[in-house]
């Protein structure tokens, strides 16, 4: 009986210190985020959401296509990475290998990822500084993340699932498209929204490869001009870029609220993305659980 009593406080005392550190976090988290969206609103004049040089609205939309871009690189290529990993990759040599490149990505520098891109998306291709070439950069410090969520996903389902898909008669493609990737897709929906706010919130890679300048005519829908909103091949600074930049190296006296409020624009933007996508994997999870 005492062992068990004292086992007891023990579980209570952890578990009284395991909620006191989530609680902190937590209020550090709105903490940060009450400084920096009062900060932004205190500073908030109506000409800074405007789509001209002196507003951040080319900004905005240059960080919210980007994220797009470099999405559509990474997801499509990280889960099937994971996927690979995960289904098909016997144990040996060659899966080690790959196991440790993946890890190695993931715990490369940003600024050298940057320089990569540079070399090799402008410098080899004889380009300049583009949309696409930033994506592609980023796409590499996401991989890692994708593909190890998905892989994590897929192991961690019940062998009910696979057992039962090709009893009644699917091959294991039909098993990973039809059952364990839909399964999955809440939990890898979490790796999608932790990569997408990377790329919301990446500097350095992006500085040497999509550029500091925007130059977009609202009016200029040709897909293939420097100046079309839709074109990638175009420069683009995101609102990363812009703080950076404004808080370093702008002169101009309303430098300071600019960068203020472009970062409030960029974490209120991050949080309506994680929101909307946590609702839309939770509709997904209902939805395959036979709910509405």
């Amino acid at each position: 009986m005492k062992a068990n009593e004292k086992a007891k406080r023990v579980d209570r005392v952890m578990t009284w210190i395991f909620v006191a550190v989530a609680g902190f976090f937590i209020l550090l988290l709105i903490a940060f985020a009450l400084l920096v969206i009062g900060r932004g609103i205190a500073g908030f004049e109506p000409y800074m959401l405007s789509f001209t040089r002196d507003g951040i609205g080319n900004q905005l939309f240059n960080t919210v296509y980007l994220v797009v871009l470099a999405l559509l690189f990474s997801v499509p290529l990280g889960i099937a990475t994971g996927v690979y990993l995960a289904e098909y990759a016997k144990p040996g040599k060659v899966t080690h290998f790959l196991s440790i490149c993946i890890e190695t990505l993931s715990s490369l520098p940003s600024i050298v990822v940057g320089l990569f891109g540079y070399l090799v998306f402008i410098v080899m291709v004889g380009a300049q500084w583009n949309l696409v070439s930033g994506a592609l950069a980023v796409s590499i410090l996401n991989l890692p993340l994708i593909a190890t969520t998905t892989k994590d996903a897929m192991e961690s389902m019940p062998k009910g699932y696979r057992m039962g898909s090709m009893g009644l008669g699917a091959t294991h493609w039909q098993t990973i498209r039809r059952v364990l990737l839909p399964a999955c897709m809440p939990r890898i929906l979490t790796g999608i929204i932790l990569a997408a706010g990377r790329v919301f919130g990446e500097a350095a890679a992006l500085l040497y490869t999509a550029g500091m300048s925007t130059d977009i005519n609202w009016s200029n829908w040709d897909i293939t001009s420097p100046t079309c909103p839709l074109n990638p091949f175009r420069p683009g600074e995101t609102l990363a870029l812009h703080i950076w930049a404004s808080r370093t190296e702008a002169i101009r006296p309303d430098a300071a609220q600019i960068a203020n409020f472009s970062s409030a624009v960029l974490l209120i933007l991050v949080f309506a993305f994680s929101i909307g996508a946590r609702v839309l994997g939770r509709r997904m999870e209902r939805k395959l659980a036979g709910g509405k």
